[in-house]
């Protein structure tokens, strides 16, 4: 895929307008009827025509970039429902659907294969050793490219150990392969550990990735804040911002949200002044 990764890299260094990524696929897929301790990876498999659905909605919207629906589809987490056998196959089928659905639409629109966290805490911290996580990354960093990503999105890290061990997976995979790791941040704008904007914009910038980004955590005003301390400590760095749509509540047995269209609007305005490069959305953004 090396044109496409070229023309991706091209894209991100033209400065008159920001890549608009999709917005969250778990929340459209539980709108959708979808039981929210379900595997949506899974869905790949036994639902393709949803995944492919929502996949087709973000591209009539305007996405420049789909994320492949592999949030949780790295052996860890699907061992929990019995598929730690199926990382290849589960990842290999969301890059086939959106692929599909790409060449459907006519329009050229960049697929990021999507590594989430591994729901477990790393050493020191927890009990998986850095290596062991590495292990798992890569294994599904490869089936992504394998498939034929054009970049790689490594989101909603809570903690730098992950973000170096994902990091180093997709690199031992294919080392110029386009990256964008992004962070999530706790209420009090730090995260997990405590490392501030400034220490994660550093450390993710050492890493030499495409893009430093921040995504999930609390909304966009949160984000906003977060985004601006970084562009002031890496001024030169390509940033990206997916927030949540404000932070969730219960209602009725359903997840809220309560950030509006209207008032994510005006933040996108915002991010891109403030220096974001790739916008898009995260928890509740549909």
């Amino acid at each position: 895929m090396a044109h496409e990764e070229r023309k991706f890299r091209i894209r991100l260094n033209q400065a008159t307008k920001p890549i608009v990524t999709d917005g969250a696929m778990g929340t459209l897929l539980h709108e959708r009827g979808v039981e929210i301790d379900a595997c949506f990876d899974e869905l790949n498999l036994t639902e393709p025509a949803v995944v492919a659905e929502i996949h087709r909605d973000y591209i009539q919207a305007g996405a420049e970039i789909i994320k492949t629906n592999t949030f949780g589809a790295n052996r860890t987490k699907l061992e929990r429902h019995g598929l730690d056998d199926r990382v290849d196959e589960v990842n290999a089928a969301a890059v086939n659907l959106a692929q599909r659905v790409v060449a459907a639409s006519f329009k050229e629109v960049f697929i990021a294969g999507d590594i989430g966290p591994l729901g477990v805490p790393l050493a020191p911290f927890g009990r998986m050793q850095v290596e062991e996580a590495r292990e798992v990354y890569k294994e599904q960093a490869q089936a992504l490219v394998d498939a034929g990503v054009d970049l790689i999105l490594i989101e909603t890290m809570v903690d730098l150990y992950a973000v170096r061990a994902a990091v180093e997976a997709v690199r031992q995979v294919d080392p110029d392969i386009p990256i964008i790791a992004s962070m999530t941040f706790t209420r009090d704008r730090r995260t997990l550990l405590g490392d501030t904007p400034q220490e994660v914009a550093i450390k993710i910038n050492d890493l030499n990735v495409d893009v430093i980004g921040v995504n999930c955590s609390g909304g966009p005003s949160q984000l906003l804040y977060i985004l601006r301390q970084m562009v002031q400590t890496i001024p030169d760095g390509k940033f990206s911002v997916m927030p949540n749509a404000g932070f969730p509540e219960k209602s009725g047995g359903r997840i809220m949200y309560p950030a509006g269209p209207e008032y994510f609007h005006d933040y996108a305005l915002s991010f891109w002044r403030s220096g974001a490069a790739v916008i898009g959305g995260c928890c509740g953004t549909t």
